[in-house]
């Protein structure tokens, strides 16, 4: 995978963001990115920058704010030296003034910038520029919706968002708000449209497993699939699950003990001539064996899911860990409800539940950039030591 999809979205946004993210140096500042942002707001009675603001918002939500009154409450606690550096240099500001900047923001504008940068950040150089011919593990990305349960009023339906992550990371570099959940198979090319995705395996689960899908990813963006299949597809799933996997041999098996339940994941792999889905090579059947400890209750699942990756190009191994990381997403979701409380959230007006979603991946891609494997350890750390947090968005000053 190309070391960044700056190239491609500068060539497309234009202007002073553009040629910031165009600029590998320059955007090593998040700050910096922020103040490109076009500003929603009147010139006149402007009394902060917008990149001040959400400078001070995503150091508040590193630090466990969860609505708006609480980044209020994290900026009248700042120390008039951080205040400074953070670029409130003509007072505190209100409550009301970040609502309004916040349910006026362009959230697609926001996401692009702040994904570009996070995955410019978490890209590696040494491997990046360098196509994959062989049976190695590729850099991968996962696609899946998530909605925001509190948003719902009684006028309007939920906030529903269908996001991109690295695999391996909590770094989401593509988002893009869609009216529900079924709404996510037309959302799912505009999302990954503007990426550089050369080379890189896409996962998604069953509900975006379409053939158009299929096509875009291989014909249009040079990429490759990993696609499960459900009963969303029966006559396409009931096939794959007739193949004589009897006479398969096992590739794969890992073993894994957490969240109080013992897995077994088996996986076999075949290659089959035909299939009805395009560029489909092989077809994957993964068996999930789990053990719940406290009260020995087993289930056992099947899984079956399709790939244009010939044998040639990867192995079982790293397809049954693509599989695995892809749930990684679900992860991030999981960390966005728990431990920065989104789905209690009652931010409801204008684009803000979409902007503090935003604010908070750029949260959690900043802890994983700077090595933190709990996130509630992270927020109580930048809680007690704000100036770390802006370390990380305008690290030197």
């Amino acid at each position: 995978m190309p070391s960044s999809l700056i190239p491609t979205l500068a060539r497309q946004r234009g202007g002073a963001l553009g040629d910031l993210l165009a600029d590998a140096d320059r955007s090593a500042d998040l700050a910096a990115v922020f103040d490109a942002l076009s500003d929603p707001r009147r010139v006149r009675g402007r009394r902060y920058s917008l990149g001040a603001l959400l400078v001070l918002c995503t150091a508040a939500v590193l630090a466990g704010a969860t609505t708006v009154a609480a980044i209020a409450r994290f900026a009248a606690g700042l120390d008039p030296a951080l205040r400074a550096r953070a670029g409130l240099i003509r007072g505190i500001p209100r409550a009301c003034t970040l609502r309004r900047l916040l349910a006026r923001l362009d959230g697609d504008a926001l996401d692009t910038a702040v994904g570009t940068w996070l995955q410019h950040q978490a890209a590696d150089p040494l491997t990046a520029t360098t196509t994959c011919p062989g049976p190695v593990k590729r850099r991968a990305v996962a696609v899946d919706g998530k909605t925001l349960r509190g948003s719902r009023t009684r006028d309007r339906r939920a906030v529903h968002l269908l996001a991109a992550a690295l695999h391996g990371t909590r770094t989401v570099i593509a988002q893009r708000q869609v009216d529900s959940k079924s709404n996510e198979i037309t959302a799912f090319q505009p999302l990954l449209n503007p990426l550089d995705l050369t080379d890189t395996v896409v996962t998604f689960d069953a509900m975006l497993t379409q053939h158009d899908h299929a096509r875009f990813l291989v014909e249009d963006k040079h990429a490759h699939y990993i696609a499960l299949v459900k009963a969303n597809h029966p006559t396409l799933h009931d096939q794959l699950r007739r193949l004589p996997w009897r006479e398969v041999p096992l590739m794969d098996k890992t073993r894994t003990t957490a969240h109080g339940r013992d897995e077994i994941r088996r996986i076999k792999v075949a290659t089959v001539p035909d299939l009805p889905f395009p560029h489909a090579d092989q077809v994957l059947q993964i068996v999930r064996r789990r053990r719940v400890l406290a009260t020995g209750r087993l289930s056992l699942e099947r899984v079956y899911a399709l790939t244009d990756l010939t044998m040639h190009q990867t192995t079982p191994a790293h397809l049954a860990q693509h599989v695995r990381e892809h749930w990684g997403v679900e992860a991030v979701h999981h960390l966005r409800d728990v431990t920065l409380h989104e789905d209690a959230s009652k931010i409801r007006t204008g684009h803000a539940p979409r902007t503090m979603a935003s604010l908070r991946n750029t949260a959690l891609g900043l802890a994983d950039l700077a090595g933190w494997r709990n996130l509630a350890a992270a927020t109580d750390h930048y809680r007690s030591h704000p100036g770390h947090a802006l370390d990380l968005i305008k690290p030197g000053t």
